[in-house]
């Protein structure tokens, strides 16, 4: 599965929200740490406000945070927002459309369609907080990537 670049933005944004807290997080910050160009940053945080994910203040020391606490969003619902929905049942390997030409004689519509929603369910599964939890992890150490493993020789 691909993404929009307005849906990685608002992935990117939502994280800095959730990080944030009850503090505001500003379209200038998020632009700044993460390269983005501040128009379209902007555009997508106010799709975020629309859906009900977000809430904005407007003036000087305004900015953007979570309508809901970071355990109640999940990855879907941002997905949800700025990914066009497929038709149900629709086929992967042909746009989402319901009339693909070799629906009969297809032997790779099921393994699609089980991989679709395997993504799916850990789209729904993972919420902000557990981004943000997991994105403070440290990365292992190259000696900890090695246990378990046998050397050859």
């Amino acid at each position: 599965m691909t993404i929009t670049k307005s849906t990685r933005y608002a992935l990117y944004a939502a994280a800095e929200m959730a990080m944030a807290g009850e503090g505001l997080v500003t379209v200038a910050a998020v632009a700044k740490r993460y390269g983005i160009p501040e128009g379209a940053l902007a555009k997508v945080f106010q799709q975020l406000v629309r859906s009900g994910l977000a809430t904005g203040t407007r003036g000087i020391g305004g900015g953007y945070r979570l309508a809901r606490p970071p355990a109640k969003i999940t990855v879907l619902d941002i997905l949800h927002v700025f990914e066009r929905p497929r038709a149900p049942g629709g086929c992967l390997l042909h746009d989402g459309s319901t009339d693909c030409p070799q629906a009969s004689a297809c032997r790779l519509h099921w393994l699609f369609s089980e991989v679709d929603e395997l993504v799916r369910s850990t789209y729904e599964s993972v919420t902000l907080a557990t981004l943000v939890r997991r994105a403070h992890r440290p990365a292992p150490t190259p000696a900890l990537l090695q246990v378990g493993r046998r050397s050859r020789r």
